[in-house]
């Protein structure tokens, strides 16, 4: 019986062969002018000036939580989290010693929710406020955009759910200060294991490459790299072993990049495939809840919705070989890493923990076909009874 798998490979045997043709051709394979290429392209896709490659997503977010400390961009040390989020959006800022308060949910794109992020706003005034872009759909940015500029927060994204997805003519992950994003294994590219960070601002990118390896100056620009030197009195042969930032080893490698670059081929053929199964889930299912926003290319990562009986539905899918999940990990508030640990420990969100109680996702990947869309709709359909906010 075939297997209906949440995730699926991106890197096929053409990839498998130009892989092997590398690792013939050369002789270093650590961080090198292939990273800096893959980094440029990536850009280039994206729309943003600058981006670093990192081993993972998670270490994306935890090298712009470190990178805007450093850098003083903030005006405290208090970050909005959203409440729907992962382990590894969330953990950085504890592990740094950021206040960390959690934001409730849309009830419509599963992002964060506008109405109670301006009443954290007005309560704490956040340095720092940081969204995830759900399972590729889109936060509302018009209207958090007006509250940062009238609470003078600085804005983060978390886009490893969402690489493609676009609004109009601007990419997600680019609406904020910095964002991060994922390339694990059945994301929408995979370079086996990598992050990428992405921004617009020089001294930050500069200041990011630092701490990426070690805290030391030799990855950054030129011109950066010298100012240091001038304004610590270190001289050249000294500052290649000079750490001017308290820095990780979260590098990658350049035979990762190369993977990313030929990954990066495919990535606007992936997102439409993965659109087009979103919108055939919304139509097949129609009479359940279903996730919004107002997109031109929904970079689909999975298809949510709520069910009364989830225990029932996951065991009568997976009989059909049919795998899915809570949706993301539920309610943050509710793990037991953070349950006793987050700043606003008597926050209510009631939408979070609806979803954690109720939420399920389907499986969407660039490898289903439409029939097999049809088939998880049909088996689907047949034990869930919905359920809406």
């Amino acid at each position: 019986m075939k297997k209906y798998k949440l995730a699926d490979n991106t890197i096929d045997n053409q990839d498998y062969l130009k892989m092997i043709n590398f690792l013939k051709k050369r002789s270093y394979l650590n961080q090198s002018i292939i990273t800096k290429k893959f980094e440029k392209k990536f850009s280039s896709f994206l729309g943003s000036k600058y981006s670093i490659f990192v081993n993972s997503g998670s270490s994306a977010n935890l090298l712009i939580a470190q990178s805007l400390l450093e850098g003083g961009y903030l005006k405290n040390q208090l970050v909005v989290l959203p409440a729907v989020s992962w382990s590894t959006t969330v953990s950085p800022y504890l592990q740094l010693g950021f206040k960390v308060v959690l934001c409730d949910t849309d009830k419509n794109n599963l992002g964060l929710c506008v109405k109670n992020l301006e009443e954290l706003c007005k309560k704490f005034n956040p340095g720092l406020v940081s969204v995830v872009n759900v399972l590729g759909h889109s936060n509302n940015f018009d209207k958090i955009e007006k509250l940062k500029k009238k609470y003078k927060f600085l804005l983060v994204e978390d886009n490893c759910e969402s690489l493609g997805s676009q609004k109009e003519k601007k990419k997600l992950g680019t609406f904020g200060f910095a964002s991060s994003h994922s390339f694990y294994f059945g994301h929408h590219i995979s370079t086996i294991e990598g992050g990428m960070v992405s921004t617009n601002d020089k001294k930050f990118y500069n200041i990011a490459l630092a701490i990426r390896s070690h805290g030391w100056a030799r990855d950054t620009e030129t011109r950066f790299r010298k100012n240091l030197e001038k304004k610590f009195k270190i001289d050249e042969f000294k500052s290649l072993f000079t750490f001017y930032y308290s820095g990780f080893n979260i590098r990658s490698s350049d035979f990762n990049a190369n993977i990313g670059i030929n990954q990066l081929k495919k990535l606007k053929k992936i997102s439409k495939i993965r659109f087009k199964n979103f919108k055939i889930y919304k139509e097949k299912l129609n009479n359940f809840w279903t996730q919004k926003s107002d997109l031109k290319v929904i970079s689909s990562f999975g298809y949510a919705t709520f069910v009364k009986n989830r225990k029932e539905v996951f065991k009568y899918l997976k009989k059909k070989n049919i795998q899915t999940r809570p949706l993301i990990c539920g309610n943050m508030g509710q793990q037991p890493f953070l349950k006793s640990k987050f700043y606003q420990s008597k926050s209510k969100l009631e939408k979070a923990k609806f979803i954690d109680r109720y939420g399920i996702y389907l499986p969407n990947h660039a490898n289903f076909s439409s029939k097999d869309i049809d088939y998880i709709c049909k088996i689907f359909s047949k034990k869930a009874k919905p359920i809406f906010f």
